[in-house]
């Protein structure tokens, strides 16, 4: 085995929050499913290479090793506190060449000042976040995602949704926090923003929202799994007769991407 490979199961063991690049961010096992998730979402609601995308809470570049080399030059900007998780991400997954080319940008700060890009962003994504944030680091990141967000803006943010809001003030990990649909619906609300779930499988259990300007909201893809019957209109094959490798929630979120693009080709007639 090449010491590549066996560093990689090495960190598949460790606990969330080890000081490695793959096991700070997450279960170091699930690492590629949660990249893929939000290449797939993203892409699923709109995100093409000419697009701006702001990533809050980068880390290893966990996703940012799909978008970065998907997205034109200077279109990926990352936010991580974590400076060493960026430049181990960058070491272990990308390459510096990828880098000089596709020249993303990167903040270090830690208080989530997103108006220090100082541009607007097409897509905003924060996968993670609200799920360790006490409400005030909450409030801010939505006040300053507002700021950046130009009137066709999503940003698309994951929570743990719970029957109970947290109520410290710490930022909290490798632990969770838990907040009510509700609770923050009324939080995104209050700067003027709109939110909608969306049900998009999440490998960690986390909810999907999708932030917006309130008339934009009509313009979010139904992106449900719940809605794939019929998948194809040639054979008649409903989801819920799908065999069982094809009712994979991984599986069948690739066949909610297929029905999308199909969608968008009968609206473009």
């Amino acid at each position: 085995m090449s010491p590549e490979c066996h560093q990689d199961q090495t960190s598949k063991n460790l606990p969330i929050g080890s000081r490695h690049y793959r096991a700070f961010v997450g279960p170091a096992e699930k690492y590629d499913l949660v990249s893929a998730m939000q290449f797939n979402l993203l892409t699923s609601l709109g995100l093409r290479e000419h697009h701006f995308l702001l990533d809050i809470g980068c880390g290893s570049l966990r996703a940012g090793r799909l978008f970065i080399p998907y997205l034109s030059p200077g279109r990926y900007w990352g936010l991580e506190p974590e400076q060493w998780l960026i430049e181990d991400g960058i070491k272990n997954e990308l390459g510096e060449d990828i880098i000089r080319i596709k020249q993303p940008v990167f903040s270090y700060d830690n208080n989530f000042t997103l108006s220090i890009f100082n541009r607007e962003f097409d897509f905003i994504l924060a996968q993670s976040i609200f799920s360790h944030a006490p409400e005030p680091q909450i409030k801010k990141c939505l006040s300053e995602a507002k700021k950046v967000m130009s009137p066709t803006s999503i940003f698309a943010a994951t929570f743990v949704e719970g029957n109970q809001n947290y109520t410290g003030n710490e930022w909290v990990y490798p632990g969770c926090v838990t907040y009510t649909l509700e609770y923050m619906k009324n939080l995104v609300e209050d700067r003027s923003l709109t939110c909608k779930p969306i049900d998009w499988p999440h490998p960690n259990g986390q909810t999907w929202m999708v932030i917006v300007h309130p008339e934009n909201e009509y313009n979010i893809p139904d992106l449900s799994v719940n809605r794939l019957s019929p998948v194809g209109s040639e054979t008649g094959l409903h989801e819920n007769r799908l065999p069982r490798m094809e009712r994979h929630p991984y599986v069948r979120l690739g066949l909610t991407i297929n029905r999308f693009t199909q969608r968008i080709k009968q609206w473009r007639r």
